[in-house]
Order: C-alpha cells, then sequence, then structure tokens
C-alpha cells in the first residue's frame, strides 16, 4: 500500500481539491476602533443608571470643555498667559498619568493581555491601541484644553501652524503616557492591591480639589497670573507643556528656542512609545508570578504554616488578653485588607489632614480646626456590624450575654483608639508648628480627645440602633438600596449628640478664655482625655445590652447588601 501525499489528493471525479479561499486582511487599527465602540455600545446596554451617568459625564465634559476653551481663547492679549497654559499642560499630563491608577475600570482596553492570543507584532498592536485610545471622552477634553491654551499665545501665520502641531503632539502625548503606565501597571491593577489603590481616588480628588482651590486663591491675588512664572519656567521644558510654549515662542519670533522644545516633545514622545512596546512586548511573552508561585509545589513554596499570618507574633502579645484582643486584631487585619474598610479609613485619615492643612495655608486657620481629626475618625465607630456584611452571623453566635457583646464593642473601640490618639496627637501639634501657635495646642488636644470619645459612645449606639449592610460587589456604593435614609440619619443625628456630648470640655475651654484664666487652659488636656474615656466607656457599656438583644435584627439589617 503506497501512501499519497494529502496536498495532491483529489476529488469524487478525479478533479484536484480546491483551493481554500485567502484570508481577508483587515487592518488592525480599524478592527480595534470597532471594538472600542462595541465594548462602549455594549457598556451602555447593561442598565439605564450606567447609561445616564455616561450621558451625564459626556455632557459635562463636553460643557466644561468647551467653557474652558472660550475661556482660555479670551485670555489671548492678557500678561503672562503663557505661564498659564503651560501649568494647564503640565497638569493635563500629569491627570492623564495618574488616572490609570486610580480608575482602571474606566476602560476595558487598558489590560493588554486579553490580546496575548492574537497573532498581532508589538508594532501593529501599538499603532492599532493609539488610535483607539483617541476615541472618548478623555481624549476630547485633552483635545480641547490643548486647542485652547495653543490658540491662547498663537499670533502670527507661524504661530498658527506652530499651535496646530504643538495640540498633535499634546494628545499624542497624554495618551501615549496614559497607555504606558497602564501597560507597566497592569499585573497590579488586575490584582487585589489595584482594586485597592482604586477606592482611594475618592481621597485623590479630594485633595487634588483642594489643591486646585488654593491655586485659585493665590491667582487672585494682586499679583494675578504673575505668580505662576516661576513654575512655567521649568515647566517649559517639561514635555508635552514645551510644545505648547514653543508656539508662544514663535509668536515672539524666537524659532531655536521653539524648534528645541519641539524636539524635546518629539523626543519625549519615542521615549514613551519605546517604553510601552518593551512593557508590552515583556507583559505578552512573560507568565504570571502569581500564577507560577500557585502552580509551584507546596514542598517548594514552604509548609502551610507561612501562608497563614503569625497570631502569636510580637504585635500580638502586647494585646489585650481574652476576646478584645482577638476583636482589636480581626479589625486591623479588616482595615488593611477588605477594600471598603480600607476606603473608609485611608478617607477619615486624609481628610482629617487635609483640612487643617488647608485652613493653615489660606492664613485663616486654626489650631481648632485638628478637631476635623477627632470627627472624621469617630465616623468609623458608626455602623461597625455593618462592615461584617452577612458573616456577622458568625460573631453573632459568639455573642451569648451582654459581657460578649461589650468584649467585641471594646476591641473595636481600642482598635480605633489604637491609630486615632497618635493621628490626632500629629494633627493637633502639626497644626500648631505651621500655624505658631504651641500655647492652643493642649487644650485642642483636650477637645479633640473629649470629641473623640463622644463620637465612639454615639457610633456603639448607632450600629446597635441603626445598622445598615454595606455592599461588596458594588464599586463605591456603601450603603445597601433602601438603608440610605438610614445611613444619614445614623450619622446626622450621631455628629449632633456627640458634639452635645462634648459640651462640657467645650463650655470649660470657652469660660477659662472668657474669665482670662489663660494659665489654666493647659487643665482641659488631661480633663479632656479623662472626660473622652468616661463617656466612650460609658457608651459601650449602654450599648452591650442592646447588642446582646439584637442580634437577629442586627443580623438581618446588616446582610442585605
Amino acid at each position: 500500500m503506497t501512501l499519497t501525499d494529502p496536498l495532491d489528493a483529489k476529488g469524487p471525479l478525479g478533479t484536484a481539491a480546491p483551493v481554500p479561499p485567502a484570508v481577508p486582511t483587515v487592518s488592525p487599527t480599524r478592527v480595534f476602533i470597532s471594538l472600542k465602540l462595541a465594548l462602549l455600545r455594549n457598556g451602555l446596554r447593561q442598565s439605564g443608571g450606567r447609561r445616564a451617568a455616561y450621558i451625564t459625564s459626556l455632557v459635562l465634559a463636553i460643557l466644561f470643555a468647551v467653557l474652558q476653551l472660550l475661556g482660555l481663547v479670551l485670555l489671548r492679549d492678557t500678561n503672562h498667559v503663557d505661564a498659564l497654559v503651560t501649568l494647564l499642560t503640565a497638569v493635563l499630563a500629569l491627570g492623564w498619568a495618574v488616572m490609570p491608577l486610580f480608575f482602571p475600570g474606566g476602560d476595558e482596553t487598558l489590560d493588554p493581555t486579553r490580546l496575548v492570543m492574537l497573532p498581532l507584532r508589538p508594532h501593529s498592536l501599538i499603532t492599532a491601541l493609539l488610535v483607539s485610545s483617541l476615541v472618548g471622552i478623555g481624549p476630547v477634553f485633552a483635545l480641547a484644553m490643548a486647542a485652547g491654551s495653543a490658540i491662547a499665545v498663537a499670533h502670527g501665520a507661524a504661530a498658527a501652524v506652530a499651535a496646530v502641531v504643538a495640540v498633535v503632539l499634546t494628545v499624542l502625548v497624554c495618551v501615549a503616557l496614559a497607555r504606558a503606565v497602564a501597560t507597566a501597571n497592569t499585573r497590579l491593577l488586575t490584582s487585589r492591591k489595584g482594586r485597592d489603590l482604586a477606592v482611594l481616588s475618592g481621597l485623590f480628588v479630594a485633595i487634588g480639589a483642594q489643591f486646585v482651590n488654593i491655586g485659585a486663591q493665590q491667582l487672585s491675588g494682586d499679583n494675578g497670573l504673575a505668580v505662576l512664572e516661576p513654575v512655567a519656567r521649568v515647566l517649559r521644558w517639561v514635555p508635552p507643556a514645551a510644545a505648547v510654549d514653543a508656539v508662544q515662542r514663535v509668536s515672539d519670533g524666537a524659532y531655536g528656542v521653539a524648534a528645541a522644545q519641539f524636539a524635546l516633545t518629539i523626543a519625549a514622545l519615542a521615549v514613551l512609545m519605546w517604553w510601552w512596546r518593551s512593557t508590552l512586548t515583556h507583559l505578552m511573552t512573560t507568565p504570571d508570578a502569581s500564577t507560577l508561585e500557585a502552580a509551584a509545589p507546596r514542598e517548594r513554596r514552604g509548609s502551610g504554616a507561612a501562608d497563614t499570618p503569625d497570631s502569636s507574633g510580637p504585635f500580638a502579645r502586647l494585646l489585650p488578653a481574652g476576646r478584645s484582643g482577638t476583636v482589636l486584631l480581626r479589625t486591623l487585619r479588616y482595615a488593611v485588607r477588605d477594600p471598603k474598610t480600607k476606603s473608609a479609613w485611608v478617607t477619615s485619615l486624609g481628610v482629617g489632614l487635609l483640612l487643617p492643612f488647608v485652613t493653615a495655608v489660606q492664613d485663616n486657620g486654626s489650631v481648632y480646626w485638628s478637631c476635623w481629626a477627632s470627627g472624621m475618625l469617630g465616623m468609623l465607630m458608626y455602623n461597625q456590624f455593618g462592615q461584617d456584611s452577612s458573616a456577622f452571623w458568625m460573631v453573632a453566635q459568639t455573642i451569648s450575654s451582654p459581657r460578649d457583646a461589650y468584649l467585641e464593642l471594646r476591641g473595636r473601640t481600642l482598635a480605633l483608639l489604637l491609630v486615632a490618639v497618635p493621628y490626632m496627637a500629629v494633627a493637633v501639634l502639626g497644626s500648631a508648628a505651621v500655624l505658631k501657635d504651641w500655647s492652643a495646642a493642649p487644650e485642642a488636644l483636650g477637645i479633640a480627645l473629649a470629641l473623640l470619645g463622644s463620637m465612639l459612645a454615639t457610633g456603639a449606639m448607632t450600629s446597635v440602633l441603626a445598622p445598615y449592610s454595606i455592599p461588596q460587589d458594588s464599586g463605591h456604593k456603601n450603603v445597601a438600596p433602601g438603608q440610605a435614609g438610614i445611613a444619614w440619619i445614623s450619622i446626622l443625628v450621631g455628629m449632633a449628640v456627640g458634639s452635645v456630648l462634648c459640651a462640657p470640655v467645650l463650655g470649660l475651654t470657652i469660660w477659662l478664655h472668657v474669665s482670662g484664666a489663660h494659665g489654666w487652659l493647659w487643665v482641659v488636656f488631661p480633663l479632656g482625655a479623662v472626660y473622652g474615656a468616661a463617656i466612650a466607656e460609658t457608651g459601650l457599656r449602654m450599648a452591650a445590652p442592646r447588642v446582646a438583644a439584637r442580634l437577629p435584627e442586627i443580623l438581618a439589617a446588616v446582610s442585605k447588601g
């Protein structure tokens, strides 16, 4: 029997087999643009709320971009407008660089590992990704800002041509920067740590808004835009701000400087593209380290005891014995590992320091503003059982008496105090150092401790009387549907009652100031500490029997998410 070549196979009538049709070649750029539009379209079809949110954000972004474009055009003949547009372009590039880290879910195409099985060359893949990245709200906003900045400093035909080049380079640098940063951090953004980083976006926006507020107040002073000149002298050589500043140089006739700035921007774009290609190639050809670790033999990874946290370490031995110490350690681990709990902690810590700092920089602050730290951390005591969600049933099974409930609440309170007390000391002493008002530090610290104790007491009671569920899988939502009213009432009433409970210490401080007994103001510190501890202990002892009596109701309330 002889073997025949399959390629020489004949049909039933002895005819040659038909040649397979040629595979049509389609530009990957067109495919990626269609993919981007399909992802956007299918995402909007998921729910009416998402569609409404996208349309609202689109309208607001376009409206803000148009207003900013018009505002920059109206500033054409204003002195120092070149410094303003240089700073705006630098801030725009910074925003493009950090946004993928804090909002990785805003664009499903930011994860190139989904394309690892496709037969694409790095050059064609990068070109397609770069062009498809120009589709969306962000590029439209960047285009409007870059165009307005270029128009504001363009005077003459040569400057108009330079403005077109500057706008194109600015948008390309911003998009390439965002893509390169996202690709370099893909492993991080798709991991649990990346999701934890995303929950800090609110704090990032809050801090950025405060810096914008401070900058706006500085610009409204007597010097106006002139205050930006020292910063602009440095940023005009930092791409892509260098490209926008080159338009002003062309308007002034400094063609050599403009050419150098354009060359610097083009070089920066080339470096970004090279970095992007290198990280993309490494990402697409290197297996995930976490997968290799999971697949490694157990004897190579070590014993199972090393995979679990050490509960008998030196820190654990310093904790109180019994249930309170165990609950304290569990609460701190929740604060480190649970994304929602971590977000609440980081936001409270950040805002508690941000407000005193902002008021001090604006020259209208006071050491007493540091009491915001007490209020923000004290609010973490509210809805203590809601952060456990449906897992609260395991805690409820271990509570058989008011004594068990008291130890449970005391452990959670000690975890807050372990962070809050040194944090408040830093906030008060830092405010006193910035304002150079060290004499007011003792009384401010005493009021802060009294306020913290009052918030802990009211937080323990509201955790029992008005618990609500915190959804674990719904993004940034911190209240289950139908429980928003409970959350707002518990927070507002708790804060009001906490302020009333703090009134004795506050009244003592006011009386010492009014009576002229300034030499005795230092006693507010120890009295505030003792009062805060006493009122917090009273709140825990009042809440404990109610916890033991309302376990089924609390479990039902916190399990709705």
